[in-house]
């Protein structure tokens, strides 16, 4: 007893133990039904969390996953909230929407994707040092953890700009149910010190030394400001969540007997019952006050933003400059005049400024700001994210379309979700730009035009860039904006100059919309088939109004919306009804494509009959031999044929 009271000092003992208490407060909430879903406790891991979250200060921040309740407590000291949350009443930290694995509240954030949380602290972490404000962060990881790369992409980066950020790896010797000499090569400590990652290492039977050990390594990292990797041997004595445990009992059983609060609980029964009774009282009238409260109101949650497509039109004006140097000259601008706009992608530096050369220069502007990456798409975006929850505008750039499927990750688990599941607490306004397309003979995984893949992402803006429109107009708008955005360049429309290319006898015009679409229509005489297409497609199409006019006898007008995830379907439906033709031609595949989700929608408010034809990519990889590829993808013989098959 005397041991223990001398090493560890009772205000530790009594935090960990309501920690402990509210955990298996959880689990017997659970057993009489109250709570939703799932709930990971951190019973046997509580020193973990008060080593590291209780002994930061307010203004750093952690970043944990969904064996967070521990850390969440330590951090914030927020039980009834944690409480309430689980318990899904609105008085909830995040309004009960989270629940237990994903958690915001005073600089503590928490999500239940393994490995996707490591990239979104180190750009928090990022955003700190930018701020030079002298905050560091934690990120705590699992030994499952271990197996994702987005972990290692993040180590590397973290080690070459020395970002103040400490990731915390709680080894539990299981992944789920799996033993770690299953999955597990190598030695942990030695994975980060391969990337110069100073390591440091303690277990959880022995708190004190913990403590002495994390605060040693905050200090490190505040001080240095430089990355750490601290491994903290530990044990689970419950379950990987509510369900099943198959460890060997007598296994389970040793840890019990070795682990702290139970030694104590021994050695200390007097100390031990007066703390565990205050603390299950306050528990107990916590849950009593949380069960009489209200669940968070739908309407609360849900934003119903209704798209109504304006109806002013004016001309379209024409730039004699090519796409790319306007967009070169929106992020001179930027990066040069806002504090908040951060430039980060492969190979960006100048003088070679990028594989399309959107960032020539921007690094001799501010090179503080444009961050250079390696091949590291989950880490870019990731970094992202975390930059833009703490505050700033990050435009990260994915080198090829084709690779944004290695972004995909901290798109939809992230990005898209930090408002709405953190109950609005947040906003991540991260902007995700790539060029896509065909037509430069490039093959099958760098020609790919996946938009259809991207453009039903909840809470996400996808942009389509075209030839018709400044796209200085376009990021001005993109900049304003307070959730996430992907912006897709054509490749091909790069060296193209704006609405230069506009047919005799047609009129180029765009409406007010936010994101204005364009049409281009016949000058003196009304339309009798209306075409829809957008990005890089929509260059290719003008180029064939004319002949499909004089082979068809069918006056074309041509729709080209610039936000494709939420299309003019009112502007589309009013010119249909008009000419009772509709043409929808894409670069991307047909089936599962953009062009099935406007028709889905047109059908559900047209009391008019019309024809319809879809003509896009045949569904087989992109060749890089360029007669196939004009077969592939849609050509002007093949658009002029298949319109004469469908309506003449």
């Amino acid at each position: 007893m005397l041991k223990i009271q001398s090493e560890v000092n009772h205000k530790t003992i009594k935090e960990a133990l309501r920690i402990r208490k509210v955990e298996e407060k959880f689990l017997e909430l659970f057993s009489l039904g109250k709570l939703n879903g799932t709930v990971h406790t951190c019973v046997g891991q509580e020193f973990s969390a008060i080593a590291f979250a209780g002994q930061l200060k307010k203004k750093d921040f952690i970043f944990s996953n969904h064996r967070c309740h521990g850390h969440y407590i330590a951090f914030t000291g927020d039980v009834r909230g944690l409480l309430a949350e689980l318990l899904g009443k609105a008085t909830g930290t995040c309004g009960g929407i989270g629940s237990s694995q994903h958690l915001c509240h005073n600089n503590f954030y928490s999500n239940g994707i393994q490995g996707g949380i490591v990239p979104v602290a180190a750009g928090y972490a990022l955003g700190n040092k930018l701020k030079d404000n002298g905050a560091i962060g934690v990120v705590f990881i699992g030994d499952g953890t271990l197996g994702e790369g987005a972990l290692y992409e993040t180590m590397n980066i973290i080690s070459k700009w020395e970002i103040p950020l400490m990731i915390v790896c709680e080894n539990n010797f299981y992944a789920q149910s799996t033993p770690q000499n299953v999955n597990l090569a190598g030695d942990i400590n030695a994975r980060a010190e391969a990337f110069g990652i100073k390591a440091f290492k303690g277990d959880t039977w022995d708190p004190s030394l913990l403590m002495s050990k994390a605060q040693e390594a905050i200090n490190y990292v505040r001080e240095e400001s430089k990355p750490a990797f601290f491994l903290v041997e530990t044990y689970r004595l419950n379950a990987h969540s509510k369900g099943d445990d198959d460890r060997d009992e007598e296994e389970v059983n040793n840890y019990k007997d070795k682990d702290f609060l139970n030694v104590f609980r021994k050695e200390s029964p007097s100390y031990y019952q007066i703390y565990n009774d205050a603390i299950d009282v306050e528990i107990n009238d916590f849950v009593e006050q949380i069960m009489r409260e209200h669940e968070t109101d739908f309407n609360d949650y849900h934003e119903n933003n209704q798209t109504v497509s304006s109806n002013e039109w004016q001309p379209v004006e024409s730039i004699s400059k090519r796409q790319v140097e306007l967009l070169n000259e929106f992020f001179k601008d930027k990066i040069a005049n806002d504090e908040r706009t951060v430039f980060i992608g492969e190979d960006i530096l100048s003088p070679y400024g990028g594989a399309f050369k959107v960032a020539k220069d921007l690094s001799f502007i501010k090179p503080d700001r444009v961050f250079s990456t390696p091949i590291s798409e989950a880490a870019i975006s990731g970094i992202s994210n975390g930059l833009a929850l703490n505050g700033f505008k990050p435009f990260a750039e994915i080198m090829f379309g084709d690779f944004i499927t290695l972004a995909f990750d901290q798109i939809v688990n992230h990005a898209s979700k930090f408002h709405h599941m953190f109950n609005k607490k947040v906003n991540c306004p991260v902007v995700i730009r790539t060029p896509m397309g065909a037509r430069r003979g490039y093959g099958p995984t760098h020609s790919q035009t996946l938009d259809k893949f991207l453009i039903g992402i909840d809470n996400v803006k996808t942009l389509s860039l075209n030839t018709l429109l400044d796209p200085k107009i376009v990021y001005e708008q993109v900049f304003k904006e307070e959730h996430p955005v992907l912006v897709l360049e054509n490749k091909v429309d790069y060296g193209k100059k704006i609405a230069q290319n506009i047919p005799a006898n047609f009129k180029c015009e765009k409406n007010a919309d936010e994101y204005p679409v364009v049409r281009i229509k016949p000058a003196v005489s009304e339309p009798t088939l209306t075409i829809v297409a957008w990005g890089g497609m929509s260059e290719f199409v003008i180029s064939c109004l004319e002949s499909i006019f004089l082979e068809t006898d069918l006056k074309p007008e041509l729709i080209v919306p610039i936000l494709i995830s939420d299309l003019p379907v009112d502007l589309v439906l009013s010119s249909v009804e008009e000419t009772g033709r509709l043409v929808i031609i894409e670069e991307g595949s047909q089936y599962g494509g953009i062009g099935g989700e406007l028709l889905a929608s047109l059908a559900e408010k047209s009391e008019v009959a019309f024809k319809v034809k879809r003509i896009a990519a045949h569904p087989v990889p992109i060749p890089a031999v360029k007669s196939l590829e004009n077969i592939v993808i849609p050509d002007k013989i093949r658009i002029i044929k298949e319109i004469k098959e469908s309506f003449i």
